[in-house]
């Protein structure tokens, strides 16, 4: 299956994006989502006291930043193709049946996945490291590949 995904890339004179712009674009959009998260409950940290209640409200809405970087995810992929973050490193997602932005559903699945694979160590993107087509486990279930634009 690897082997097929390359040889398509090379006929449509596509390139895979290197791990180390995948890896800013990643920490560029967790500085996003980490950003709008603040800003989207503002007011409730505002409002905490000391560095404990702080700690225990980003706690108590944890299902709220999994669920803002689920969204985040999903809309950038299946609009654009990217995220902000692989805008700004010139890295797009494609699917690897239609060489063009996933559909919503794999979108979807891409961003739930990469979630679980947090949850896990991160051992879902560690798994591009060792894959010729630096598909992180993220990228196999949604059945996509990062290109260079």
């Amino acid at each position: 299956m690897v082997e097929e995904i390359l040889k398509k890339l090379q006929r449509e004179r596509l390139t895979l994006a290197s791990i180390n712009r995948r890896a800013i674009a990643f920490f560029l959009d967790e500085l996003i989502v980490s950003i709008l998260f603040y800003i989207i409950y503002a007011d409730s940290f505002a409002k905490a006291g000391s560095l404990e209640t702080v700690i225990a409200l980003t706690n108590m809405l944890f299902f709220q930043v999994v669920l803002l970087k689920i969204i985040y995810h999903t809309f950038f992929v299946w609009m654009y193709g990217a995220t902000v973050g692989k805008i700004l490193l010139k890295i797009k997602v494609i699917s690897i049946d239609e060489f063009d932005n996933p559909n919503l559903m794999s979108a979807f699945i891409r961003a739930v996945v990469r979630i679980i694979s947090e949850f896990l160590f991160y051992l879902g993107f560690l798994w591009a490291f060792f894959d010729k087509a630096r598909q992180a486990w993220h990228d196999k279930a949604a059945k996509t590949v990062v290109i260079n634009v």
